[in-house]
């Protein structure tokens, strides 16, 4: 049931797509997040206390993300309910979907390399028969309109220099009543481009969004009860502790990355730690519903 996106798709329409697309493909940041990250939920995590393990951090982001879901349908998530993961990765967060609710979940994402992983992944947990894996782009979502239940996203968007397209496809697959809930890394209101362009030139793009502007495209696209819940205070730790293993597993690691890459990492991880202890940087769950009867304006 997993495949490539059908003929007629362009999988290239972002022009940062090419560089997120060699990014993920890379042995060299697959390597990176199975050591330091877990290699299932790749996301910022939400901490319960300071040294908490990164991967149990992040799949705590991933139970709050479906907390929200859950909470935006009506009766919920499960059986029968169709959800799209946008930017889905190594498939973390659609098999926690699939395992805890049953619903069936679509994984839309660039890189075939971590697809590949994710299929293997799936039939090793035997979560096959719910999720199918899609090599696509999420700036022309291979389906018609109103076809999910659902939508959900992990620090996907800020890949996208075309950020308005990415939520007006996003909402346009939804079905009457159906939930909408991301997370992304933004940009504090007041913090200019480029204070964190050296930071977040490794994403393949020039800037990051603000929560005001998803708040407004949400609004503008018909969503109702949308609601931005603010983590931001998690960064700082979060990026502490990616900095601090990173340096710690140096030895480890540089057998199986190339020491270029790590030099890179250790040069850039302190921007960020930088970055969150500045406030300069903004992170939480975003969560809407789309209207009865909404037409989505400005639709591709």
């Amino acid at each position: 049931m997993d495949h490539d996106v059908p003929a007629g798709h362009d999988v290239t329409s972002g022009t940062g797509e090419d560089a997120t697309r060699r990014y993920y493909d890379s042995s060299d940041v697959d390597a990176f997040y199975d050591a330091v990250w877990g290699g299932d939920d790749i996301h910022t995590g939400i901490y319960a206390h300071a040294q908490e393990p990164i991967a149990d951090a992040s799949r705590r982001t991933v139970e709050r993300l479906a907390d929200r879901l859950g909470d935006r349908l009506k009766d919920g998530l499960g059986p029968g309910r169709l959800v799209l993961d946008l930017g889905s990765g190594y498939g973390g967060t659609a098999r926690y979907l699939a395992g805890r609710f049953g619903c069936r979940v679509v994984a839309l994402n660039l890189s075939a390399a971590q697809n590949e992983r994710h299929r293997h992944t799936n039939v090793e947990r035997g979560l096959d028969g719910l999720i199918e894996v899609v090599t696509a782009s999420f700036h022309d979502v291979p389906y018609s309109d109103a076809h999910f239940d659902a939508v959900c996203s992990l620090e996907s968007f800020c890949h996208s220099d075309d950020r308005a397209r990415v939520l007006s496809e996003a909402v346009r697959v939804l079905k009457p009543e159906g939930a909408l809930a991301f997370t992304d890394l933004m940009a504090a209101e007041d913090t200019p481009p480029a204070a964190l362009r050296p930071a977040v030139s490794r994403l393949g793009v020039d800037a990051l969004a603000t929560p005001s502007f998803y708040v407004r495209q949400l609004t503008e696209l018909g969503l109702d009860h949308v609601d931005f819940d603010d983590h931001s205070d998690q960064l700082a730790n979060h990026y502490v502790r990616l900095t601090d293993e990173t340096a710690k597993r140096q030895a480890e690691l540089r057998g199986v990355i190339s020491p270029a890459y790590l030099d890179r990492l250790l040069g850039n991880l302190p921007l960020w730690v930088s970055a969150a202890h500045k406030r300069q940087l903004r992170w939480g769950i975003f969560s809407g519903r789309r209207a009865i009867g909404d037409q989505v304006p400005g639709a591709y």
